[in-house]
């Protein structure tokens, strides 16, 4: 019997795309869908051949749904993602979990008690490039780290722009730019860094005059003296996905434009072959429910993100740094 699943909400651009992944993969099939918003909502159940419910307890009840994906606004999170959990329902979810790491407490604790899989999207964690660089690092071939810098923005707020008006409603994204798209920067440059920074301050943009952020950089400083810096915008033309890694022995450097790794150590710049995927999000979480495993290290990171999105926006707020909660990993 194929995975049952149900949609929560079209709000998120990404909804579409889990939409279109449960319709490719052979394990998986959308019976379900529920929206804050009625018309969106039915609109796109039509389209699923899906029921529509507007009432989410009632779509949470259905013994035939197993498992939800969340695309809800993300301040919505912990209602929706804490009642489906409740209610026995695998859940994966797009970042971050939460907007605070208070709201991410009750998240958790109900997918513990229930016993099921609770995932974020977190899809550059399976990327061949972060395979390869973790690989490098695990070798220890750039030495101790000293810094890490990932930069990510596109053209979304350009112009009449093509993200959704939705998306620069704070209420409803607790924040712009740094909380969105930044959110695959930062949990890199964690990842990275290897452990928690202690600090992290931020600095918010407005350059095309929108309610949230559309231009933003983080600083994270760790204990020792190594450094992350975290970009991220939706105002910028051509802006390449880009990773920098320096060391005690040597550096690294991704997507310079080019999509290669290319690694110095003795001197000379040399290419390093990246492996393939590992697979997308969805297709992990779908492997986690039918083989029975939890997506530890996932949601460890995710709730890393959390800690470090949360002191981001106290420091674009008070204008300082501030310090990180401890570390989930």
């Amino acid at each position: 019997m194929p995975l049952r699943l149900a949609l929560l909400s079209f709000w998120h651009v990404h909804a579409r795309d889990y939409a279109r992944q449960a319709a490719e993969h052979p394990g998986t099939e959308t019976v379900a869908v529920w929206d804050e918003d009625p018309g969106r909502g039915r609109r796109w159940a039509a389209e699923l051949g899906a029921d529509f419910h507007r009432d989410l307890a009632g779509l949470l009840a259905r013994t035939d749904v197993d498992a939800v994906v969340v695309t809800a606004p993300t301040t919505a999170h912990r209602e929706v993602i804490t009642a489906a959990a409740e209610a026995g329902k695998h859940v994966l979810t797009e970042k971050v979990l939460a907007p605070t790491y208070a709201e991410c407490e009750p998240i958790v604790a109900a997918a513990e008690k229930a016993d099921t899989v609770l995932m974020l999207a977190l899809p550059r964690l399976y990327d061949g490039y972060t395979l390869a660089i973790r690989e490098l690092l695990a070798e220890g071939a750039l030495g101790d780290l000293t810094s890490v810098r990932v930069g990510l923005a596109h053209d979304g707020a350009l112009g009449d722009g093509w993200l959704p008006g939705h998306f620069y409603d704070p209420a409803q994204t607790a924040g712009g730019a740094l909380i969105d798209l930044g959110c695959h920067p930062m949990y890199l440059a964690r990842l990275f860094l290897g452990r928690m920074p202690e600090s992290v301050t931020a600095v918010l943009g407005h350059v095309t005059g929108r309610a949230v952020d559309d231009n933003a950089v983080a600083v994270l400083r760790c204990a020792d003296g190594a450094l992350g810096v975290v970009e991220a915008g939706f105002a910028a033309a051509r802006s390449p996905f880009g990773i920098e890694l320096h060391g005690t022995r040597g550096s690294a450097l991704y997507g310079t434009p080019e999509p290669r790794l290319l690694v110095d150590t003795d001197g000379q710049w040399r290419e390093r072959a990246l492996p393939p995927r590992s697979g997308t999000p969805f297709e992990h979480f779908v492997r986690h429910i039918t083989e029975g495993s939890r997506p530890q290290e996932n949601l460890a990171l995710g709730l890393d993100l959390t800690r470090l999105m949360e002191a981001a926006m106290n420091s674009a707020g008070t204008g300082t740094g501030t310090t990180v909660a401890g570390s989930a990993v």
